[in-house]
């Protein structure tokens, strides 16, 4: 593990995500690869990636990697996170075993010279991480940067709910500050009213079965995890949000457009964006 980042999670001062990523990896199968799949074409608007380079800033578990790669982009993927890395380059290690098409290494979005060093990508993904970085708006600055012209960027940030947001971070600031065998009681707890307030409401609209699929089809969601993502989202830190006007003036500013948006409904969760670059 990089010094930094063991310093950072050993004070509490990040949540160790490549750790989550690399218990995910143990439930990951072919149904969510092609999920995944499935999702980042449709959500790009395409059949293929075939000719496309496509750079995924932090990888996490590497899924979204390899969905890209089957889709016949050239891949680079990275991660500040040793962990989340090293499942990157199990995902490839699997599956696209010695592909000069696929290269994993670790870095930072922070680093301008890292990024400068990469060039730039028809396609730049970044699902759910750049509001983990503790510089958020520096890091959308970078994302953007990486696009060619004519190029699409694909990100997601969470939601500007106002208050709830501030108190959502407290919850995360003290999951990471907590002694790690208390840590997933805690998320339990955490979550615990809201996981029976949406059963309450099942069973009183006669469908509690539509509770149990949330959880057993949840796969379906871009092949994720629902117990991984609940670990995230208590456990995710740094924190930082956006209302989806305040991302489209961002990107707006630097020659991007927007085609498409996809909200959580001013809830709890990410807004998804794609924007085209339409300036050098």
């Amino acid at each position: 593990m990089s010094e930094p980042h063991k310093a950072e999670t050993s004070a509490g001062d990040r949540f160790a995500f490549g750790e989550n990523w690399s218990r995910f990896l143990r439930v990951l199968n072919e149904q969510r690869i092609s999920k995944a799949t499935q999702d980042l074409a449709a959500m790009l608007g395409v059949d293929s990636l075939a000719g496309q380079t496509f750079l995924d800033i932090g990888s996490g578990s590497g899924l979204s990697s390899l969905a890209a790669r089957r889709l016949g982009a050239k891949v680079v993927s990275f991660d500040y996170d040793p962990n989340s890395v090293a499942c990157t380059a199990e995902l490839r290690r699997r599956f696209f075993p010695d592909d000069p098409d696929w290269q994993v290494f670790e870095g930072s979005v922070l680093n301008p010279e890292t990024m400068a060093g990469l060039g730039t990508f028809n396609v730049v993904y970044s699902w759910g991480v750049l509001h983990h970085t503790g510089a958020q708006w520096q890091a959308l600055a970078e994302a953007g940067k990486a696009v060619d012209a004519g190029g699409r960027l694909f990100i997601s940030i969470y939601n500007d709910q106002g208050r709830f947001s501030r108190w959502w971070l407290r919850v995360k600031v003290l999951y990471n500050r907590l002694p790690r065998i208390f840590r997933i009681p805690y998320a339990v707890l955490v979550m615990t009213p809201r996981e029976l307030a949406s059963l309450t409401l099942a069973v009183l609209a006669l469908r509690p079965m539509s509770y149990v699929r949330s959880w057993t089809h949840y796969g379906k969601n871009r092949g994720m995890s629902r117990w991984h993502d609940l670990i995230d989202w208590v456990g995710g830190y740094p924190f930082e949000v956006a209302k989806p006007e305040e991302v489209f003036e961002f990107y707006r500013a630097r020659g991007f457009v927007l085609e498409k948006l996809k909200t959580c409904g001013g809830g709890l969760g990410c807004n998804e964006y794609v924007f085209k670059r339409t300036t050098d």
